[in-house]
């Protein structure tokens, strides 16, 4: 069976995808000066973003912002008009990949008072690759009969157990894997839970919309296994509970930098759904016409799309996690796109005694950020391997998808922390925190640590739930709160402001156990926040502005 994405908001972005008809055509990046002509507006956000991305927003004080709205419809539909396919646009980089057989129509669409720039992503004339984008080596093994089986290594080297015994297995998490392809996921028996517990949310296929993601490369399917596979007795990954997105970004017949641009539309569409998690185990650098590749002054943090486009998911909330890359016996040798991202989590591959493999890529990136950031197992890692079967692969695509699921468990863990403070603490309990290097970074995570790390260092249980009551939800004119002596301090500050962070309304009141805030009725309608600060405690409430309740 496979799963469709059905999302509203999603179709302008989308429904503009078409297949080249006659002759060859070449891809393009057309970069747009601004999105004058946008319907869209930031103080209705429901209108581009599920409610639970909007939620994350409010969770980790994120505001929405003009990266958030979707790109021009204006632009798009007069690109159209001049003959140009649309073959997906991206708002955080406010730009479009389009094809065409037409260069003279390129160097007039170049000219256009919108256009800001225009690069060629995927010449036409694109044959089968001979780069060897994925370098696993396949070793078959036995298996061991123990509870996780012979993936038990992965789980314990991160103290992944002490997140699991406590129950936190990824459940309520939802992770999108952006890869090349999901070979028969869709009957595989490692991954029948996910399947019957409908946690495969959806699917897409950036490279080739009309394909099937189940016959595609059995990379993401390998992946994925890191993750959720649950074959009780053989394999268990270290999220099994949580629930993913499938996404189809790499072009396997190929390498060019069409496939970022696909990255990174993958990334906003993970971003609106929801997705809290994002494990990407690619990696650009060299592509098959060599004047395409990167110079090693672009893999600074900042500067390759991809790499903008990962920072950018960071920025909404999502945690990051990108494989280091397989190029440490390269001439190379360094980091790929998007690992050098300075908001990314790069994982570097170590054994199972936490020794380095020499195949994993090493730092720093260019200008000396600490790169790769931490380790996990991507030797002889033990997964679904590529005939179906469970099996012992290497690879750095394997050591970012162990890391991302005891990621996923952590988020669950501690939900009011940001993604910044998971990524700290991730980073803070690695085995050479103190002195990290270029090869693995500030080394093998300590999950129990970080865990602690985060009850220490975050608000998750500074305030009870249950004591302080905020009333009407939706309101129209008037909130009423209770309970407010639960805050301890001689006055409290309440602010209401809005989901991009401009205040609205702000007081101070003595200590009172009920305050009323009246003649609300001029605030904006739609989402708002609530935040009552006191003693150096900050607690806050999503509220609904509506013209439809009263005050009674």
């Amino acid at each position: 069976m496979k799963y469709k994405i059905v999302l509203a908001f999603t179709i302008l972005l989308f429904d503009s995808v078409l297949f080249a008809q006659n002759l060859p055509k070449s891809s393009y990046w057309v970069k747009l000066k601004d999105k004058t002509g946008t319907p869209y507006q930031i103080s209705r956000p429901e209108n581009f973003l599920s409610q639970r991305a909007i939620s994350r927003r409010v969770k980790q004080n994120i505001p929405i912002d003009e990266t958030d709205l979707p790109v021009s419809p204006v632009y798009l539909d007069s690109l159209k008009k001049r003959g140009l396919e649309i073959v997906h646009a991206s708002k955080w980089l406010n730009g479009a990949t389009v094809r065409t057989a037409d260069t003279a129509l390129i160097r007039k669409i170049s000219t256009l008072p919108f256009v800001t720039s225009v690069q060629l992503t995927k010449p036409s004339s694109a044959t089968k690759s001979t780069f060897l984008k994925f370098r696993e080596e396949e070793l078959l093994a036995d298996i061991n009969p123990a509870n996780y089986g012979n993936a038990i290594n992965q789980l314990t080297q991160l103290k992944g157990d002490y997140l699991h015994n406590k129950g936190f297995r990824g459940k309520g998490i939802q992770i999108a894997i952006l890869d090349a392809g999901f070979w028969h996921v869709n009957q595989i028996a490692a991954f029948d839970s996910l399947r019957k517990s409908n946690r495969i949310l959806g699917t897409r296929d950036f490279v080739d919309p009309s394909s099937d993601i189940y016959q595609q490369h059995t990379h993401g399917m390998s992946v994925l296994s890191c993750i959720g596979g649950n074959q009780p007795l053989s394999l268990i990954g270290t999220a099994p509970d949580a629930a993913f997105y499938l996404f189809r970004t790499e072009d396997s017949a190929s390498e060019y930098p069409i496939e970022e641009d696909n990255w990174v539309v993958a990334a906003e569409l993970a971003d609106s759904v929801g997705a809290d998690v994002i494990n990407s185990s690619l990696g650009y650098t060299v592509f098959d016409d060599p004047k395409m590749s990167h110079k090693d002054s672009e893999l600074n943090g900042k500067t390759t799309r991809i790499t903008q486009g990962a920072n950018m998911a960071f920025r909404k909330g999502i945690l990051v996690f990108n494989s280091a890359g397989n190029e440490g016996k390269s001439t190379w040798k360094r980091v790929n796109a998007p690992a050098d991202g300075e908001n990314v989590i790069a994982v570097a591959a170590v054994d199972k005694n936490g020794i380095r493999a020499s195949f994993s890529s090493v730092g720093p990136a260019y200008g000396g950020a600490v790169k790769p950031n931490v380790a996990a197992m991507g030797s002889l890692t033990f997964l679904v391997g590529s005939t179906g079967v469970l099996d012992y692969l290497n690879g750095t695509s394997f050591s970012s998808p162990v890391l991302a699921g005891m990621g996923a468990c952590l988020l669950q863990a501690n939900p009011n922390a940001s993604v910044k403070q998971i990524k700290l603490a991730i980073e803070q309990s690695g085995s050479i925190f103190n002195k990290p290097d270029s090869l693995l970074g500030y080394g093998i995570p300590d999950f129990e640590k970080a865990d602690k790390y985060l009850k220490l260092n975050t608000n998750n249980n500074l305030y009870p739930k249950s004591l302080i009551t905020v009333s009407p939800n939706p309101f129209s004119d008037f909130i009423s709160i209770k309970n407010i002596d639960t805050i301890s301090g001689d006055y409290y500050l309440i602010t209401i402001y809005n989901l991009q962070g401009i205040c609205l309304l702000q007081s101070y009141f003595n200590y009172s156990e009920t305050i009323i805030l009246d003649n609300l009725s001029y605030l904006p309608n739609g989402f708002l926040i609530l935040s009552i600060r006191s003693g150096g405690k900050d607690q806050r409430f999503k509220m609904i502005k509506t013209s439809n309740y009263s005050k009674k």
